[in-house]
């Protein structure tokens, strides 16, 4: 459905999208995840149409963004980390606005706006105005924007910033019920958000891509092997003895256990096979009781955490190196008072 190609935006020598690519699949729910300050709303703006790259391209079922944006953005229903609401008209004048700017068929527009507001439950407070409504229903609101004319790609940047705990889980549940009939982008920074709500994961960092995976695939990636956590019951001298007959074994990480006469271990083992029944015979046959045995892959925080960090690692090297020239002479600027 989206096709991004070395995607490039520059704000003089700055360098907020840098050579982008990737590609998002028709009925999936996308997370864009990355740090304030990565790049994520300025790469959807540009996937959008409302600001142009300073290079590479966007394709929107084949169809360039900036040749052909008519065609383009009528598959596009985009909600901006601040929404676009007229505060002084009520929900059904805002939507009615909407849908003429969108310009849907008048004889289509009436059982349109009545669906939307149906899927964002915002029917009951048509005819209040938006600025008396609380922060969860603006954000409904400016989703049923998004949705009028049936878009096929919903894309949404931050939808449950500043949103209370019952909120964000509404917010949530709409996203997951819109991924049944549209694809969907979820920018966010909030990992539990991305973990619960996608099926896909694109990690940008500093206008880079740094990973594109399932949740579940990028912890296994991660881990650099599988892995197993162990409680047995046993002498680790004697557990180690047992571990060390077992083929495919690479590391045994010793760990302190809270349970008496018990050790913890994590065992990393390589390739695929599964070796959890030679590791239980193995332990049976030294009469070491397994007391729990689980696999372990890296959570999309540890992951998140470890692509950013290895990424402010290399650029901190690049600079060392002399691959980026600093003009030493630049003097820092200050804004008035500052020291």
């Amino acid at each position: 459905m989206i096709e991004v190609r070395n995607l490039v935006k520059k704000y003089g020598n700055h360098v907020a999208v840098n050579h982008l690519n990737f590609t998002v699949e028709k009925g999936k729910i996308y997370g864009f995840l990355g740090p304030n300050g990565a790049g994520k709303s300025t790469t959807m703006n540009m996937i959008t149409g409302y600001i142009a790259s300073t290079e590479g391209e966007v394709l929107i079922d084949g169809h360039n963004i900036l040749e052909e944006p008519e065609v383009a953005k009528k598959k596009i229903g985009y909600l901006p980390e601040i929404p676009p609401l007229y505060q002084d008209m009520t929900v059904q004048e805002y939507l009615n606005f909407a849908a003429e700017l969108k310009m849907i068929p008048k004889e289509k527009r009436k059982s349109n706006i009545e669906e939307v507001m149906s899927t964002t439950k915002t029917i009951e407070v048509k005819n209040r105005l938006i600025k008396n409504l609380s922060k969860g229903y603006k954000q409904r609101v400016g989703l049923a924007q998004a949705l009028l004319g049936y878009p096929e790609i919903i894309i949404l940047d931050e939808p449950t910033v500043g949103l209370d705990p019952k909120q964000i889980i509404e917010i949530r549940d709409l996203i997951k019920s819109l991924g049944q009939k549209h694809t969907v982008i979820l920018s966010s920074h909030i990992l539990s958000e991305v973990s619960a709500v996608c099926d896909h994961v694109l990690i940008i960092d500093k206008g880079k891509l740094v990973a594109s995976d399932t949740p579940e695939n990028l912890g296994k990636l991660m881990s650099g092997a599988n892995s197993l956590e162990l409680t047995v019951k046993g002498q680790e001298s004697e557990i180690r003895k047992a571990l060390d007959m077992v083929e495919n074994i690479e590391d045994v990480i010793y760990h302190d256990s809270l349970i008496q006469n018990a050790c913890d271990f994590t065992i990393k083992l390589s390739g695929d096979q599964d070796m959890r029944e030679n590791i239980f015979f193995a332990l049976a046959e030294v009469k070491c009781p397994i007391l729990k045995m689980q696999s372990s892959n890296m959570s999309l925080e540890e992951v998140f955490l470890k692509l950013t960090d290895d990424a402010e690692k290399e650029r901190k090297v690049e600079i060392e190196s002399g691959i980026f020239e600093v003009d030493e002479n630049m003097e820092p600027e200050y804004e008035e008072g500052e020291e």
